[in-house]
């Protein structure tokens, strides 16, 4: 329980500056277009920040969404609704991180 309660609050860190960094990279009109996404999306930094962003956010919302099942749901759903949540947040995740891997890797 308690690893849990820190999971969450480390990557509820971690997030605040990666949001922070990309909400001002669209508001300079980063994603104003997929060519200027895909040029951006290329910079090394903006590929690791990316990726950094994808892990602290599936991981934040597996762990909340754990937590709310087990708080939530008394049957015994319960174990295969957080079997799928846990699945479809790593799922999420690793889509994520390949599109953005296949993008910064493109020619």
């Amino acid at each position: 329980a308690a690893h849990h309660w820190w999971a969450q609050r480390v990557s509820a860190v971690a997030l605040v500056p990666l949001v922070v960094w990309l909400a001002l990279a669209l508001a300079s009109g980063a994603a104003a277009d997929c060519a200027a996404l895909t040029v951006w999306l290329k910079a090394p930094l903006n590929t690791i920040l990316m990726i950094l962003l994808l892990v602290a956010a599936f991981h934040h919302a597996a762990l909340g969404l754990k937590t709310i099942a087990e708080d939530y749901i008394h049957s015994r759903a319960r174990f295969a609704i957080i079997a799928f949540v846990q699945l479809a947040c790593a799922a999420g995740g690793a889509t994520g991180i390949v599109a953005t891997m296949l993008i910064a890797m493109a020619n």
